[in-house]
């Protein structure tokens, strides 16, 4: 009996929507469906994988997480979801079998990898504890291990394993990528990361 190759189930995310992912499912190459979608003309900035991982039946699993999160889907004929992707991990992690998140950037060209720098720098740039009402000394948990922790140093940077340094690049380093993340995405304080905090906190305003 031929066994069944595992399938790819994806959370994409892209720095020219903030705020969106995309879920998606491939059987074929994460690599290759990555650079499709980006060599779009009508995308302005490539995407970036947040989260991967291979399963049983993605099919099945697509449907259910789309199901899950149907209350944040932007248009019931695309994939696209307003929601903090970690919300989503949590819930792939129940059919996971292995996570296969590619630790760098697909990118066509070094225009493209120097645009999406850029961007992500002005994104760090703009965030500040003082804007979420996080107070200095306060405590971080770091969203994929509740067991790492961080305090805040001051209005920009925070200490993490003895050393003063950013969200950004403790979470490049925890997560082990060749390319800078957005550490508002993964850090996380009173139960929310601090990408889904700013956001809650500007719908009030």
């Amino acid at each position: 009996m031929v066994e069944l190759m595992n399938e790819i189930i994806y959370i994409l995310t892209n720095e020219a929507m903030p705020g969106y992912v995309k879920i998606g499912k491939t059987s074929t190459s994460l690599e290759q469906r990555i650079r499709e979608l980006s060599g779009s003309t009508s995308v302005p900035l490539p995407f970036t994988c947040f989260y991967a991982c291979t399963v049983k039946d993605a099919s099945f699993v697509e449907h259910q997480l789309h199901d899950a999160f149907d209350n944040s889907r932007v248009n019931p004929r695309r994939e696209f979801f307003q929601i903090s992707p970690e919300r989503v991990v949590s819930a792939l992690k129940l059919a996971e079998i292995e996570n296969i998140t590619p630790k760098k950037d697909f990118v066509e060209s070094q225009e493209d990898q120097k645009a999406l720098n850029q961007v992500r720098a002005e994104i760090r740039a703009r965030f500040n504890f003082k804007m979420v009402d996080i107070p200095i000394g306060a405590e971080l948990v770091f969203s994929r291990d509740e067991n790492i922790k961080a305090r805040v140093v001051d209005n920009q940077t925070i200490e993490f394993n003895g050393a003063v340094t950013s969200l950004s690049a403790s979470a490049q380093e925890i997560l082990g990528y060749e390319n800078s993340v957005q550490g508002t995405a993964y850090w996380m304080y009173e139960g929310e990361t601090l990408d889904e905090r700013r956001r809650r906190m500007d719908s009030a305003e």
